[in-house]
C-alpha cells in the first residue's frame, strides 16, 4: 500500500496537470500520483471485483502486470471441491488426534468456504495449528486411500467404545437409517460418516488448504453443554484459487463494518448496556435517517399506510399468535405489571393484525397494505452476536397486506417492484431470488395452497426475474419468495422475504363481509424489503467499504481553510452550505496537508479548500473523491452543483 502522504492528494484527479492542481500547489507539496482505486458511483472498481454467476464466483486476485481471474467454485458447482472440504475435515481429524491422543472428535462437515471440526481437548494456539497443517500434509504426501465400509448398529457401537468416542456414541444413537457407514483413512483411522469424500488423500493439493482459526462452540449449539474447540480450514482444488480466496478475504477483512464504524464513528456497542444493543452515533443515525425518509416515502407513493405500534404487548397475545409456544426460545423473560404478565415483542405482525381488527371489513376495503419501522427483540446467546449482523434488538422495515385471493398477485407484484425500487435505490441491482414451496406439514387447504403458489410463480414470471423453486421449503403457513443482494464482492445477503400467510388470520380470526354479506377469511402477506435496518446498513457499509456516495454520505463536504487567515470566510461558506441542506462541517486548526489527510481518511466526498484567493473572489477550490478536481468555483455554483448530484444520486 502507499503511505498515507501519497494517498492523501493521489488518484484520478492528480494523473494529469489541471488548474485545480495548480491551485492546490499553491497550498501543500503533491508527491508523485499513486494509484488508488475507489468505488465508482455505481459499481466498484476492478480490481476488487467478484462477480457471482450460476455456477461460481469471480474473484480477482492481483499480479505483477494485469489482474487475472480466477473462478471460484462452490460445493454446489463442483463435486469434486466438496469432496476435497469433506475429506480435508477427515484429514484435519485425524491429524489432531496423532498429535493430541486425548482429544475426542464430534463432527467436521464442510461449509460454504471450507471446512470445520470440532474437538473435545484443551484450547489450542496459533503454534498449534501449524503443527497440525504440517501433520495433514504428511497424511495428503502419503496418498491413503478413502474406505467405505458398512456396519451394522451393534459393530459401530462395539468399535466406539472401544476408541472411547461418546460424541461419536450420541451421534450414531441418532442416526435412523441401517445400515451405518464408516469411512477410513488407510488402515489407520475411522469416522461414522455418510461420505462422499476423494479415493485418496493424495487427490487433494495441500497447497491448496490452509487452517484459518479456532473458536469455542457448544455441542449441540447448546450452551449448557460442552464447550469444543472448532478448527476452521479452507480448502480448494488449485493453490490458485486458494490465492484468489485469501485476496477475497482480505478485501472483506478491510470492508469490515465493525472496524469501519468505529473509524467512521457510526455506531457502537457499549458494554455497558449489554451485547447486541445497538447505539446510533450522530453520522449513523444521519444515514438512518436517510434509509428511513426514502422507505417511507416509497412505501407511500406505493399506498401503503405507515403506522406505529408499542414494543410490549400482554403476554396472552403471544399466545393467541403461537409465538409462546413455536418461538418461545427466541423470546425475553416477561415481565408482571399490576398483576398481568407482559413481553417484549419478538414479532410486528400481531399488532397490525389488532389494527386491522379494529373495525369491520368489507371486501371494498381490501387490499389494506400498513407498514411499520418496528423495533423488536430477540434472545441471542452472546457467542452468536456479530457487529450489526446479529444483534438483539432490531428494527424491522416490516409490513403486511391483507387482500382477496384474487388479489394476491398483484399484491406480489407491487411488492416486487418496490422491492427493486428500494434496493436500486442503495446500489443493489444484482439479486438471487427463491420460491419454497409447500412443505410435508403445512396449515391450509391444498387449493389456497395452489392459488397462492402459483400467484408468486406468476407474479415472478411477469416481473421478468429468474429464480429457483425450492420444493418442500415453504414455512408452515404458507409458499414463500426469498431475495438476496449481491454487494461489490459478490457475497449474498438475505434480505428480502415476502410470506403468504393462512395461520395467522386463522388464529386471530380475522374477517371481511363480501359481496353478500358473509365473513370470509383474508389472505395476509408477511414482507420486508432491508430486514432490518441495522444489518442493511452493515451490509451498505461493507458494499462501499465505508466510501458512501455523496447523496448518503453523513458528512457531504468539508471546509479547510489554508490558515487561520480564512477562517471567518469559511464558517460564512459553512454556513451557508447548511442552510442550503448539505451536510458540511468546518475543519480547522492543523496544517493544510493533514486537514486534507484527514479528510481523506473519513472518507469526505467533497473537501472545499480557501485560501487567500478563495476569499478574495468567493470562491472554494473544490476536490472530489470519486469525481477528482473541480477546479475553482463560486460558493453558489458549488451548492447548486451539490444539490444536483444529491437529487440525482450521481458523483459531483
Amino acid at each position: 500500500m502507499a503511505s498515507s502522504r501519497s494517498l492523501l492528494l493521489s488518484s484520478s484527479f492528480l494523473s494529469k496537470p489541471s488548474s485545480f492542481t495548480s491551485s492546490l500547489r499553491r497550498f501543500v507539496y503533491l508527491p508523485s500520483p499513486t494509484p488508488r482505486f475507489y468505488p465508482k458511483r455505481h459499481g466498484f472498481s476492478t480490481v476488487f471485483s467478484v462477480v457471482t454467476e450460476p455456477a461460481a464466483i469471480y474473484s480477482t486476485a492481483p499480479k505483477k502486470s494485469e489482474p487475472a481471474t480466477v473462478p471460484l467454485p462452490s460445493n454446489d458447482s463442483s463435486d469434486k471441491l466438496l469432496k476435497i472440504r469433506h475429506t480435508c475435515a477427515h484429514v484435519m481429524a485425524m491429524a489432531v488426534q496423532k498429535l493430541f491422543p486425548d482429544a475426542k472428535v464430534t463432527i467436521g462437515p464442510w461449509i460454504d468456504n471450507g471446512f470445520y471440526y470440532d474437538f473435545d481437548m484443551e484450547p489450542l494456539t496459533d503454534k498449534d495449528l501449524k503443527r497440525i497443517k504440517k501433520e495433514m500434509d504428511r497424511i495428503i504426501s502419503r496418498n491413503l486411500p478413502l474406505l467405505r465400509e458398512e456396519v451394522t448398529r451393534e459393530e459401530a457401537q462395539r468399535r466406539i467404545m472401544a476408541i472411547n468416542e461418546p460424541y461419536k456414541m450420541e451421534i450414531l444413537e441418532s442416526i435412523e437409517e441401517e445400515p451405518i457407514t464408516v469411512y477410513h483413512i488407510g488402515n489407520e483411522w475411522w469416522d461414522l460418516c455418510a461420505g462422499p469424500h476423494v479415493e485418496t488423500t493424495g487427490k487433494i493439493n495441500k497447497k491448496a488448504v490452509e487452517l484459518e482459526s479456532v473458536a469455542g462452540a457448544y455441542w449441540r449449539g447448546d450452551e449448557k453443554r460442552q464447550m469444543l474447540q472448532r478448527i476452521y480450514g479452507t480448502a480448494w482444488e488449485s493453490e490458485e484459487q486458494l490465492k484468489a480466496y485469501l485476496h477475497f478475504k482480505e478485501e472483506a477483512k478491510r470492508r469490515d463494518h465493525r472496524r469501519i464504524g468505529q473509524d467512521l464513528d457510526l455506531f457502537s456497542i457499549q458494554d455497558e448496556a449489554g451485547g447486541g444493543l445497538v447505539f446510533w452515533h450522530p453520522k449513523g443515525a444521519i444515514v438512518r435517517n436517510i434509509i428511513e425518509e426514502s422507505w417511507k416515502k416509497m412505501h407511500v407513493e406505493h399506498g401503503y399506510d405507515l403506522i406505529y405500534t408499542p414494543h410490549i404487548a400482554k403476554a396472552d397475545l403471544w399466545k393467541i399468535s403461537g409465538h409462546l409456544d413455536f418461538y418461545r426460545e427466541n423470546m425475553y423473560d416477561q415481565m408482571e405489571i399490576e398483576d398481568e404478565l407482559y413481553q417484549l415483542r419478538p414479532m410486528n405482525c400481531p399488532y397490525h393484525i389488532l389494527l386491522y381488527q379494529r373495525k369491520r371489513q368489507s371486501y371494498r376495503d381490501l387490499p389494506i397494505r400498513v407498514a411499520e419501522l418496528g423495533t423488536v427483540y430477540r434472545y441471542e446467546l452472546s457467542g452468536s452476536l456479530h457487529g450489526l449482523f446479529r444483534v438483539r434488538g432490531f428494527t424491522q422495515d416490516d409490513a403486511h397486506i391483507f387482500c382477496l385471493e384474487d388479489q394476491i398477485k398483484d399484491e406480489i407484484r407491487g411488492v416486487l417492484d418496490l422491492t427493486e425500487e428500494i434496493l436500486s435505490r442503495f446500489g443493489f441491482d444484482k439479486y438471487e431470488v427463491n420460491l419454497s414451496t409447500r412443505p410435508e406439514k403445512s396449515v391450509g387447504s391444498d387449493d389456497i395452497w395452489e392459488k397462492a403458489t402459483c400467484a408468486l410463480k406468476d407474479a415472478l414470471d411477469d416481473k421478468g426475474w429468474s429464480y429457483e423453486v425450492d420444493e418442500g421449503g415453504g414455512a408452515f403457513y404458507g409458499p414463500k419468495i426469498d431475495l438476496k443482494i449481491e454487494d461489490a464482492l459478490g457475497r449474498k445477503w438475505q434480505c428480502s422475504t415476502i410470506q403468504v400467510d393462512f395461520n395467522l388470520p386463522q388464529r386471530f380470526d380475522i374477517t371481511y363481509v363480501d359481496t353478500n354479506s358473509d365473513k370470509k377469511r383474508p389472505i395476509m402477506i408477511h414482507r420486508a424489503v432491508l430486514g432490518s435496518l441495522e444489518r442493511f446498513f452493515g451490509v451498505l457499509i461493507e458494499h462501499y467499504a465505508g466510501d458512501f456516495p455523496l447523496w448518503l454520505s453523513p458528512v457531504q463536504v468539508r471546509v479547510l481553510p489554508v490558515t487561520d487567515n480564512q477562517l471567518e470566510f469559511c464558517k460564512e461558506v459553512s454556513k451557508k452550505l447548511k442552510a442550503c441542506g448539505v451536510r458540511a462541517e468546518l475543519c480547522h486548526g492543523e496544517r493544510l496537508p493533514k486537514l486534507i489527510r484527514n479528510a481523506e481518511t473519513q472518507k469526505i466526498p467533497l473537501m472545499a479548500v480557501v485560501g487567500p484567493k478563495e476569499v478574495e473572489t468567493g470562491t472554494v477550490t473544490v476536490r472530489s473523491r470519486f469525481g477528482g478536481e473541480l477546479g475553482t468555483i463560486p460558493v453558489d455554483d458549488f451548492i447548486n452543483k451539490i444539490n444536483i448530484a444529491v437529487e440525482t444520486r450521481t458523483a459531483l
